[in-house]
């Protein structure tokens, strides 16, 4: 559409069209002239010349005809019966070829008198285009009211009457004197019908007819415009479309009826083509558009209906098409495809290309510590669960498939290969609630039943980790409980603790103890990490909290208030005695000469460790800090240090032989405990029971 064609401002609306300033008075004194068969030269010369008119001209004459489309018309009764003339006329076959199809039709809208009407309006039209322009602005006032195709579908049936009765009293035998009278009376003898109008008629029937039919159905579907944004740019174009159809049916009707003209058909025929190429092409594009909304909606409709969770990632990442979606593990190709989910609980990772390193890198972090023991957790077995990359991305140009390339290298897990739309973005958007403009990733939980158990466990995921296992809201909840007690008396004691460090993912060290030296050295150290260039390359936050510093009478307060959580009783479900066993884990902490520290991230407790072990394992950052990334976390890559420290520091426990009783410590810190006396070997606890005064927290 040309620049003043796209500069005319309108509105198209089932009920209205409304119409801009930029119509002025002229054009509605123009647009209700009535085309007379007797114009005189001087009018004439006065008329526009439509083949010469821009199509802002044009398409302001036109919508200004159309006031609403509210009349009544049989368009499919119409648009066969006309099909069927036109076609049987110039083809020789009607588009309905056996006679027990057609259905008889004793009435249909609009009637027969408004038919002929508009036929006797073109058959009296002189032969010169003004008068064609004029007469076609005649019938779209006659039909104001009556919808875009309806207008030109009816002017096609009034010119049928005409063209019809003519091959029709044409093929009659000289022996029928009714249709022999007719044919003369007709002058059907003496009149030729010329190669272009049978050219035009042929065009008219085959390929306008059909569009705008076509886009007459998809436009009455009332589908979403911003889904099928070409069936907007296919409205632009009718109503040229419609104009140059009446006009070259006008036109057309003047050289059946042997009109002397001053106009080649070929004129109106060549600026007709020109907008139905143009709504060919956006329909086709509508038709594309079309398809994918109808398939939306199909697999919405089908996933609450999957048996499985193969059937529900069947619906979201199999197309229709030729191209087969794959499933790698890694980098190895799974040639099972999907099939390897059956009976699986399913990690789906949905994410865009950008900013999803950290994601990565957590998962690949609960990879690992799916394969670890205890494999069986609240009666899931990890093995059980698998994770799966679904990227979402618009355009797989070559930039996007090497950078998609780039960032499975560092993936353990299951990712799909797929450089098309994905075909179930609807179930992403509508069941997964994956936000398409914001792009932020998000990991659903899906049952092996297919069912949806957590929309989002990326919040979780980040704050608690594997501790979250198996990943449903209600665990993250119990975490938060099992924890809850403990931030409570630490804020009842400590008024100065921050509580806006738990509910975002910043690890935070508290830490207290009656070692002053140890206190100072600890601080120094953790001041030390937070300042390290290589803590600084990482998204992570870490906080340092000393309870009651500024109020150390307080601290025994938080004792007290651990102690009344010991238990009186035999512990009640799974949350009691997770709970219990933090307690007796915290009083273990309190027996400590040096000092104790508890390292969180958000609400988790990741850690409570003993003074010596945990000052130990903070000085010597320099020497594990590289496992941060191979551990793909910070608080996995510190445990695993300490717990190589406290293994150290065991093996000082010892035996000690005395020919006197007395009382003596085990010399291990993180025991404490006062060494049993079995005659006069002196024996460590520590080593004895391996499982005295530990810190389990997983």
């Amino acid at each position: 559409m040309d620049e003043d064609k796209a500069s005319f401002a309108y509105k198209y609306k089932s009920e209205r069209i409304q119409i801009t300033d930029y119509i002025t008075m002229s054009d509605l004194i123009s647009a209700t002239l009535i085309q007379q068969s007797t114009t005189s030269p001087e009018q004439k010369t006065q008329l526009p010349n439509p083949l010469l008119l821009s199509d802002y001209e044009i398409l302001s004459k036109a919508y200004l005809t159309h006031v609403k489309d509210d009349q009544e018309c049989d368009a499919k009764t119409l648009y066969d019966l006309v099909s069927n003339v036109l076609s049987a006329s110039t083809l020789g076959t009607a588009l309905v070829n056996s006679q027990s199809q057609i259905t008889t039709v004793t009435s249909f809208k609009p009637e027969y008198r408004e038919l002929k009407l508009i036929s006797c309006q073109m058959i009296t039209t002189r032969g010169t285009a003004q008068c064609a322009h004029q007469t076609t602005l005649w019938i779209l006032q006659r039909l104001r009211g009556f919808s875009w195709d309806a207008k030109a579908l009816i002017t096609l049936a009034a010119f049928s009457l005409e063209y019809g009765e003519f091959w029709r009293l044409l093929k009659i035998p000289t022996s029928d004197l009714l249709g022999t009278s007719l044919k003369q009376l007709n002058q059907v003898q003496i009149r030729n019908v010329h190669a272009d109008v049978i050219d035009l008629v042929k065009f008219l029937v085959q390929e306008v007819l059909p569009l705008i039919r076509k886009w007459a159905m998809w436009y009455g579907n009332d589908y979403d415009t911003e889904k099928v944004y070409s069936l907007s740019l296919a409205t632009r174009e009718i109503p040229l479309v419609v104009y140059w159809t009446i006009a070259a049916t006008v036109a057309c009707t003047g050289k059946l009826v042997g009109i002397t003209s001053e106009y080649k058909l070929s004129e109106f025929k060549l600026k007709l083509s020109i907008f139905v190429d143009k709504l060919k092409n956006h329909l086709e594009s509508c038709g594309n558009q079309i398809g994918k909304v109808d398939d939306y909606e199909k697999r919405i409709k089908d996933s609450e209906r999957i048996k499985d969770v193969v059937g529900l990632l069947r619906l979201l990442i199999h197309g229709n098409g030729p191209q087969i979606p794959l499933i790698y593990e890694g980098s190895t190709l799974i040639k099972t495809g999907i099939e390897v989910f059956k009976q699986k609980y399913v990690l789906l990772f949905i994410s865009s290309l950008e900013n999803v390193r950290d994601e990565i890198l957590l998962l690949n972090s609960i990879y690992k510590r799916l394969q670890e023991n205890p494999k069986i957790i609240k009666g899931f077995n990890k093995e059980d669960f698998k994770i799966l990359w679904v990227p979402v991305v618009d355009d797989w140009d070559d930039n996007r498939k090497n950078k998609y390339m780039d960032l499975r290298k560092d993936i353990k897990w299951y990712v799909l290969e797929y450089f098309s739309e994905l075909p179930g973005i609807g179930i992403v958007k509508e069941k997964l609630k994956y936000d398409i403009e914001k792009k932020d990733p998000i990991i659903s939980v899906i049952n092996p039943q297919g069912d949806i158990i957590n929309e989002n466990a990326k919040p979780i995921i980040f704050q608690w980790g594997i501790d979250a296992f198996p990943f449903r809201k209600e665990d993250a909840e119990d975490l938060i409980k099992k924890w809850l007690w403990l931030w409570k008396i630490i804020e009842k004691v400590d008024p100065n603790f921050n509580l806006e460090d738990i509910t975002k993912d910043h690890y935070i060290f508290i830490y207290g103890g009656n070692d002053i030296k140890w206190i100072k050295d600890f601080s120094t150290a953790i001041g030390n990490i937070k300042k390290n260039e290589y803590i600084n390359g990482y998204d992570l936050t870490i906080r340092r909290h000393q309870l009651g510093r500024d109020n150390p009478d307080k601290v025994p307060y938080f004792w007290i208030g651990i102690d009344s959580k010991k238990p009186k009783k035999k512990c009640q479900g799974n949350l009691d005695c997770e709970i219990q066993k933090a307690v007796e884990s915290l009083l273990c902490l309190k027996k400590d000469p040096s000092g104790w520290v508890l390292l969180s991230k958000g609400h988790n407790v990741k850690l409570l460790g003993h003074g010596e072990p945990m000052l130990q394992t903070v000085v010597d950052f320099n020497k594990w800090k590289e496992n941060v990334l191979e551990k793909e976390s910070f608080d996995v890559a510190f445990k695993e240090y300490y717990d190589s420290v406290v293994k150290a520091i065991s093996a000082r426990c010892d035996n000690y032989v005395s020919d006197v009783l007395a009382t003596i410590t085990c010399p291990n810190p993180t025991c404490g405990r006062v060494m049993e006396v079995t005659s006069v070997n002196y024996s460590c606890c520590h080593r004895d029971n391996p499982n005295s005064c530990t810190i389990p927290l997983n």
